[in-house]
């Protein structure tokens, strides 16, 4: 019987054929460790006096969520995290260099037919790269640090072939917003979903990544791309070690397969207060906004700046319109310099911030909103309180959107600036 992308990965892992269901005890290629379970795991292992055993080439810590720092608690987190990191010679990437989840794939530490995992929920961004990528907890990372090796459950397999070809002022990240509608925040739960078609063959890189990197909240285990001249050429002096693509045999068998023709969408808003209330543009239009926002490890990529740039440029964000901008890594950021485009964006008004997780999560504490603010975002989650206050509002949407949206000071729809 033929396997699935997933299925061929664990069992080369395992050193034997295995099928959904199976459980494998099998070692990662690469872990990526962030600020916000590593020191949990790591005042676990010192209490209970165990050595850190896992390969040091196989291992990064990232602070990237909390910066800066902004209350004792983190900051003291982060100093458990650099002293470890320096008694145990493990690879530190400190705040400031970007979020964990681009910083990975700049660093050369995903490549195709690995298992890669990292302690944030986003950890699916990987498998853009043909990378099993999947995240994981702070008791996880506990067993990955003293041993080096992990115990999975094979999972089942969805294969969605995207057919067509993207409107213009419509993206990968309207994509996976009508998937993410489509199927409900549960609708992949404990699935490797796999995706083919027309449409990812003709997506750069940044835009697959922002598809895999919100898989998973649709319920993911982890959110598969096949290898391609793209993935080629992104990885092109990035990596010196040699890497093998994995595709699907043709006889795999995949608890479901999804068809939708990318020819026919359009942009699209994923309404307060679910990731999957997901609606049109067209149908949000005219909401005033208070706030907006391009970054985070979804849309804080180059492609991403240029679209929004690309919209703004000339131009001025609308009056009471606080619009924040920030590049995923400092390479990025040092590009998006090169190029202009951070000039374009902070003549037409934008905040930059430094490179990092910057305005997601309530624990960052950056760009909060007050009671009642709406603000547009083109990052992964709008849950009540996301941003901090559970009386605002957050509306997800493509750079593209985040950005005539800013310019007009209400949700507006794209499409007229392409």
């Amino acid at each position: 019987m033929g396997q699935t992308i997933a299925e061929k990965v664990f069992s080369r892992k395992a050193g034997r054929p295995v099928a959904v269901g199976d459980l494998v005890v099998v070692p990662v290629d690469f872990v990526m460790a962030q600020d916000t379970k590593t020191p949990i795991a790591i005042e676990i292992i010192q209490k209970a006096g165990l050595p850190v055993r896992i390969d040091r080439q196989r291992l990064a810590f990232v602070i990237d969520h909390r910066i800066p720092t902004t209350n004792e608690l983190h900051a003291n987190y982060h100093v458990l995290m650099r002293r470890l990191a320096q008694q145990e010679n493990i690879t530190l990437v400190d705040g400031g260099n970007g979020t964990g989840h681009i910083l990975a794939p700049e660093m050369g530490k995903v490549l195709p037919g690995q298992i890669v995992v990292g302690t944030d929920s986003h950890s699916t961004t990987y498998g853009a790269l043909n990378t099993v990528g999947v995240a994981i907890g702070s008791s996880e990372l506990v067993a990955l640090l003293t041993t080096g090796k992990l115990w999975f459950k094979v999972p089942r397999s969805m294969r969605i072939n995207l057919s067509g070809r993207l409107q213009p002022g419509v993206f990968s990240k309207d994509v996976i917003l009508h998937l993410v509608g489509l199927l409900g925040e549960a609708g992949a739960n404990y699935h490797a979903v796999e995706y083919t078609g027309e449409a990812i063959s003709h997506m750069s890189m940044d835009a697959r990544f922002t598809i895999s990197n919100m898989s998973t909240d649709m319920g993911a285990k982890a959110a598969i791309m096949e290898a391609d001249e793209v993935t080629r050429n992104w990885l092109k002096g990035r990596t010196t070690v040699p890497w093998e693509a994995v595709s699907p045999d043709p006889d795999a068998t995949y608890a479901r397969k999804i068809e939708v023709d990318t020819s026919h969408l359009v942009p699209m808003v994923a309404a307060p207060h679910k990731v999957d209330n997901v609606i049109p543009v067209t149908e949000a239009a005219g909401t005033r906004i208070n706030q907006a926002a391009v970054s985070t490890c979804t849309n804080g990529r180059l492609e991403d700046l240029r679209i929004a740039a690309s919209i703004l440029k000339g131009k001025r964000v609308a009056a009471g319109v606080r619009f924040y901008v920030g590049p995923g890594s400092r390479e990025i950021y040092r590009r998006a310099m090169q190029e202009g485009i951070l000039e374009t964006l902070f003549e037409a008004g934008a905040i930059i911030l430094a490179p990092g997780c910057a305005p997601c999560s309530t624990g960052i504490r950056q760009a909060m909103l007050g009671d009642g603010e709406v603000t547009i975002q083109a990052s992964n989650r709008n849950f009540r309180g996301r941003m901090g206050n559970k009386n605002a509002f957050i509306y997800l949407a493509s750079p593209a959107t985040v950005a005539a949206s800013a310019l007009e000071g209400v949700i507006a729809d794209p499409r007229a600036h392409f």
